[in-house]
């Protein structure tokens, strides 16, 4: 039966675990594309209005909903650039899932138990839906199955023939038209209440 207890759980799960773990996963690109020369690279955390933004870090409002990393260019651009980039956040999520687990196993983190036991299943998770290819239900691939195109056949293929990451300055001036948008429906809506 699902108690207060475990509407605690949930909500630790959602808007502290999961984006921990997302976090991750963003991360994971951010650092290998450094080897390969990334340019203007950003990790977004979220949607919605900007809480806030530092450096290569942009922090959304609905921190907990949807993250991505953006870039404008490497420098290097090659067959092994982009399968150690798409095979990055795997690798991160699978590390830090492998090394939690193997903590809780040896009784060394027995304390919030409950807490890292989530943790290690949403960072498995996010390695399973990461690695195993296939098409998303948006028709682009998931990592998996870019990794598994570019050893097949040598190039990134998608059916979109869009960017699998989207580049930062293309998201930021998105994201200032929306903000822009947003601010005029909000002057509209003043408006009509002082007539």
């Amino acid at each position: 039966m699902f108690g207060i207890s475990d509407l605690f759980s949930l909500v630790i799960s959602a808007f502290i675990i999961l984006p921990a773990v997302v976090f991750l996963r963003e991360l994971g690109y951010a650092i290998v594309s450094r080897l390969f020369g990334v340019i203007q690279p950003r990790v977004t955390i979220g949607s919605g209005r900007r809480i806030f933004k530092f450096g290569m870090f942009d922090i959304r409002r609905y921190y907990h909903f949807y993250s991505w990393f953006s870039y404008d260019k490497l420098k290097h651009e090659n067959k092994f650039a982009f399968i150690s980039i798409y095979s990055a956040p795997i690798l991160i999520n699978l590390v830090f899932g492998l090394t939690i687990n193997s903590l809780i196993a040896n009784g060394i983190i027995e304390e919030y138990k409950t807490f890292w036991d989530r943790f290690v299943f949403y960072a498995f998770y996010y390695v399973l839906f990461d690695a195993v290819p296939m098409t998303t239900f948006s028709g682009k691939p998931n990592n998996g199955m870019i990794i598994y195109k570019m050893i097949r056949y040598g190039q990134r293929i998608d059916a979109s023939k869009e960017h699998f990451l989207p580049s930062t300055t293309e998201v930021e001036t998105e994201y200032q038209e929306y903000m822009k948008e947003i601010e005029e429906t909000e002057e509209e809506i003043k408006k009509k209440n002082h007539d």
